[in-house]
């Protein structure tokens, strides 16, 4: 039986998970404040699903997916995740994660950056340039007309095929974006970033611009994002989009 490890079980991760069990796959939830925190989350998601601490939820995965904060990165069990495909779906956010001056200046990506600390596993960057509420919105069945296309990156050729497998198994086509120096295509800010799956594009980007307003006078973000059905984002548009989408450092970044 195949199973989904999680650690971090957040907004992120458990949207995933929901979709993993709804596609017949086992799930193994953990986070940083213990297995008997998840118990509502496990009830929810049913038989399926178990909680445990990281160590165990990583080697309990035929892949995993991380899904925390970019300053607790080098706290990942790096023994319990070689060999491992790691969905790695972690974004920069200096005002939560502290100035890293390797990634202010663009000298690697964030996803480089994990992949250093896990030397055994294989990274693949996927489902961090979508909102936590339009991954169940906009997951179809495989062939749907109306299937929506995720970006990946990775630098082993294998990981990204079976990262793409496990994707589709939850719904979603996927696009290669290319190894792991070019995750940054799909970055916070750029074109692919959380915009293009929404059915308010304006409200979203206002919702930036609140987020840059806020942080730019020394306060945190108050207005939580817009929450919508979210519209189909098709393949082609989306390799239109990573192909024409420009880098942006943290200088550059409304978020920074």
């Amino acid at each position: 039986m195949a199973t989904l490890g999680f650690i971090g079980s957040g907004n992120i991760g458990t949207a995933i998970a929901r979709l993993a069990v709804a596609a017949g796959i086992d799930v193994v939830l953990s986070n940083s404040r213990g297995p008997e925190t998840l118990a509502e989350t496990v009830a929810e998601l049913g038989e399926r699903a178990r909680a445990a601490t990281p160590e165990e939820a990583a080697r309990a995965g035929d892949w995993v997916v991380v899904s925390i904060p970019l300053a607790a990165y080098q706290q990942l069990p790096v023994a319990a995740l070689a060999g491992k495909v790691v969905l790695d779906t972690i974004n920069y956010y200096p005002f939560r994660d502290g100035h890293i001056e390797a990634l202010d200046t663009g000298k690697t990506t964030t996803s480089e950056l994990v992949q250093e600390h896990l030397a055994g596993a294989q990274l693949v960057k996927a489902f961090n340039n979508i909102s936590d509420h339009h991954i169940p919105a906009l997951a179809r069945p495989a062939g749907a007309a109306d299937r929506t296309a995720l970006p990946i990156a990775g630098d082993d050729p294998q990981a990204k095929a079976d990262a793409a497998d496990l994707i589709s198994r939850l719904g979603f086509d996927t696009v290669d974006a290319g190894p792991l120096t070019d995750s940054w295509r799909f970055e916070p800010e750029t074109d692919p970033y959380a915009v293009p799956y929404s059915a308010a594009p304006d409200a979203m980007r206002a919702f930036w611009t609140q987020v840059s307003e806020a942080l730019h006078s020394g306060t945190l973000p108050q207005t939580p994002p817009p929450v919508d059905g979210g519209v189909p984002l098709p393949a082609a548009q989306l390799r239109t989009l990573l192909a024409d989408t420009s880098r942006k450092l943290t200088a550059d970044r409304v978020v920074a």
